[in-house]
This record gives C-alpha cells, structure tokens and sequence, in this order.
C-alpha cells in the first residue's frame, strides 16, 4: 500500500524568510547611490557608444509586416513595432507553442492517439534600460494547457511519455526579480521559482520528449506534489557563484511543497500558480556545476582551446519535512497487515544525492557545426519513505546529422527508474496476506529515438518513438486485473513554434 507522504506544518517563516530577507537588502544596498555601479558614461541603453558620429547616410526603410516571414527569427517579427518599441525601455516578450500528437500501439491500459499542447508567455525587464538599475532582471511567466494527456489516459507508465502533460488550464508559472552583482560573477534570484530550469539539468538531454528527461523520476516521485517544476512553482531564494571560470556554484532555499497540501492532485490544490505557499518547510538544494574547454560566463570563444567541452553537475537536496514509511507502522507491523494500526513511522526529512554529465566526444572538424555528445544523469533517495529510490538517464545526441542541416538533431537515449526498498516489501506483505495473485513492483525502463528537424528559425517539426518495457514497473492493469501491462510502443510528433 503506497501511503502519502505526511506534512509536518511547522512553516517556512524562519530559513526561507531569512534568507529572503537578506537577498532583498543585499539588492537594496547594491542600488543605493553609494555602491551602485554607474554605466559608463559614455555608452547609451542600448550599449554603444553614444560619442560616435552617426552615419547621416543610411535611410530608414518602412516594410510589410508579413514580408521576409519564413527567414524571420520569430513568426510574428516585430510585431508593427511592438517589440522594438518595448525594447526601449527593456522589455521583452516571448510566445511559444508546443503541440504534441503521440500515441500507444500497443500495449498500455488504452491504445490510440491524443493531442496536447502547451503555450508558454514571458515578458522580462532589463532594469538598467527601463529605469536605471544595473544587474537587474524582472521575469514573469504564464502557462496554458491544453488537450489530453497520454500518460494519464492510456499508458500507466512512470516515466510519462511528454514533459508537456499537465493539467489543463491557465496558471501563473514563474514570478522572479533578479539582481547581479560583482561583475557578473555572483548573482540572486528571489521569488517563485520553477527549479527544472537551472537545477539537476543536462542540457543535452532537453533534445527529447519524456518527461523524465527534463525534471528526472526520483525528486518528480519523491518530493512532496513532484516539487518546484513545470508546471508548478515555489517561493524561494537562490544564489549563484562563480568562483573560478571553470565553476559554477547554485544553491537555493524553498518553500517544501509548492502546491501546500499532500491531499489530492498538487495542480488542483494551485489551480492557477498563486498560492504562494510558505507554510511546509524546507526545501534547500545546492549544485557544484565543473566546466572544461568552455569560455567563462560572458566572455568570448577565445578559438585556443581545441579540447571538447563538457559540464559536470554534483547535487543534493533536503526537505525537512517529516515523511511516511512506505512498509512499515508505529507498531512494527507491515501497513497492509489487517492487524496494524495504520500510523505510518515517519522519517525526519528527505533528501536526494544527484549527478548530472555533458560532454561532447566527437567533432571532425573544431570549426564546424557537427558533433556527437553524450549525457547521464543518476539520482538516488532513502528507499524506506520514497517510492523511487533510483533514477538514471543515458543518452547519444548527434548535432547536424547530415549536410545542408546545421541546425538539426538527433538522439537516442533511455531512461530507468527502481521502485524503493519499502513499496517492494509492502508488496511482497500483500502478496503473502491475500495468498493469491498480488504483483511485486520493481522497474521501469525506456528507450525514445527522436529528431528534431528546424524548418526556419521560428519552427520545429520532432517525430518521437518510445518503447516502455515493464510499465508502471509491474503494475496490474486496471483493465485486466489478471494481467500486468503489457510493454508500451509510443509514437507521435511534436512541433514547436517560437512567435
């Protein structure tokens, strides 16, 4: 019997108002006059150097909206003058579609195809250009779900087939003031925050469609509502370094459940991203980030090193919540003995150790665009109070696979996940109670091939193939009781378009 993982209500006021507390005065100190870093006098908004004479020659040209549409960088351009208008001031706007159609045939609880998509807005303000803040950065972000998920309808699977799947709806994703400071090389975010966009990421691994490629199986499973990721979000504070060229330094504090509530579905509990939740604990996260044959943050490619670039990423996260033994009661019986008490033990907090590996093996020609590069990721978490003790992704990505096609990609990988020490066992206790037909969960394993094919600039068409073997890591189907599912072969497409 999987229990749910149990809230300890203590709240959040004391780490996590703390150190936003002294992220928010450290920004105001950086702002007053007396340790603001002024812009040189001599360089506009803009970045150029306002003592060069203009060039009294050059005409200004009026074009049709619509004209030059398919080398543009983004569908819609500049918008009649939106975007360069906004610029100005240093806004920007952003707009993107993802849509998906995948489908099982064969296998699953359910074969066939369903359609889902997902639209992400996000406006950011450049502070110096808008009011004359250097370093600082506004960011806000909306999502819109919709269609049907595939995993929910008719696969059963653990590691669900697209990282687009959620409920549907509109809901606020990310609300976030960041501020830089000693040329760049230290910098705080506060506010809510979606951890999948800079923590425990391979970026190789994002060419794919499963979602365990993005936000990995075990923090997904093992952290209360899946943690502070798409589509969810948590307040909360992080702090990145950079104490050499070569390393990075992230690490962060949040709120511990972002949705406030282990009860039911976490994207039902925060409908629209707006709770805003403080009162759940801990979560703290810290990430050494090794970087070789790569340029320092901001710098130039100085075109001397002739090596093959690579990151090295080693993690751990906390959550100091209090968590439910998934076998075993406070009366030493096993949970699904119809003699126990039912109260689970619980276990003082949570936590995960991570690795995360990029590097490129192959490139024939250090000028050229091609190259092959390789990506792993393993995570591991106390078997007894989580339902996934072990995580890992492997995978191969080609870049230009083939001649006249720079921008393309493609990959194979897979991913693997174990059911823990204690959901085992309590399966093993079900089976011997009920003496008859009772499934042993214990892994999970898929492989996905996929291409990503660049039409222009602004579109993306990704054909994706999944087999799942051992789904739901040996689950009953709920439409054959006597049966466990059956392996899954997923195939679909999946466009992405930037406006």
């Amino acid at each position: 019997m999987n229990l749910p993982n149990t809230t300890r209500r203590t709240g959040l006021r004391g780490p996590l108002a703390a150190a936003i507390g002294a992220a928010l005065a450290s920004a105001w100190l950086w702002t007053t006059p007396a340790l603001a870093t002024p812009p040189d006098a001599n360089v506009d908004s803009s970045g150029m150097d306002s003592t060069a004479e203009p060039d009294t020659t050059i005409k200004a040209e009026t074009d049709n909206q619509w004209t030059g549409t398919w080398g543009r960088s983004t569908l819609l351009g500049d918008i009649y003058g939106l975007r360069s208008a906004l610029a100005k001031y240093g806004v920007t706007f952003g707009l993107t579609e993802t849509s998906e159609l995948l489908g099982n045939v064969t296998g699953g609880i359910n074969k066939g195809f369903t359609y889902d998509g997902l639209t992400t807005a996000t406006v950011q303000v450049d502070t110096n250009k808008a009011f004359g803040l250097p370093g600082g950065t506004f960011n806000a972000s909306a999502l819109q779900v919709h269609g049907r998920n595939l995993s929910a309808a008719n696969l059963d699977s653990l590691q669900t087939a697209s990282g687009i799947e959620a409920d549907t709806g509109t809901r606020l994703w990310e609300l976030w003031y960041q501020q830089q400071f000693l040329d760049n090389h230290l910098d705080v975010k506060v506010g809510q925050q979606s951890l999948d966009q800079e923590f425990m990421v391979s970026t190789n691994a994002n060419l794919f469609v499963n979602t365990m490629f993005g936000w990995a199986a075990v923090p997904s499973y093992d952290m209360p509502a899946g943690g502070p990721a798409y589509p969810l979000s948590a307040l909360g504070v992080r702090f990145r370094a950079e104490p050499t060229n070569n390393l990075t330094v992230l690490a962060g504090v949040f709120d511990g459940n972002p949705a406030g509530t282990s009860v039911g579905d976490p994207q039902v509990a925060d409908a629209h991203g707006t709770n805003f939740n403080l009162h759940n604990g801990a979560l703290y996260i810290a990430e050494l980030q090794y970087s070789v044959n790569q340029a320092a943050m901001g710098a130039l490619d100085d075109g001397k090193s002739h090596g093959l670039p690579g990151t090295y990423k080693l993690g751990v996260w906390y959550n100091d919540e209090k968590f439910a033994d998934l076998r075993y009661g406070t009366d030493g019986l096993p949970l699904v003995s119809p003699n126990s008490n039912g109260q689970a033990i619980l276990h003082p907090g949570d936590y995960s150790i991570y690795a995360v590996a990029d590097q490129m093996i192959w490139r024939p020609d250090p000028d050229g665009v091609r190259n092959l590069n390789v990506f792993a990721r393993l995570m591991g978490a106390p078997g007894d109070r989580n339902e996934l003790s072990f995580s890992a992704n492997l995978g191969l990505v080609l870049k230009a696979p083939f001649e006249q096609r720079d921008n393309d990609s493609a990959g194979i990988a897979l991913g693997y996940v174990k059911v823990g020490h204690a959901l085992v066992g309590s399966d093993e206790d079900a089976a011997a109670i009920n003496g008859g037909y009772s499934p042993v969960r214990n892994s999970e394993t898929f492989v996905e091939a996929t291409y990503q094919y660049q039409v222009n600039q602004w579109w993306q068409i990704q054909p994706d193939i999944q087999y799942v073997f051992n789904p739901g890591a040996g689950i009953v189907n709920s439409n054959e009781p006597s049966e466990k599912i059956k392996n899954e072969l997923v195939i679909g497409v999946r466009t992405n378009i930037t406006f």
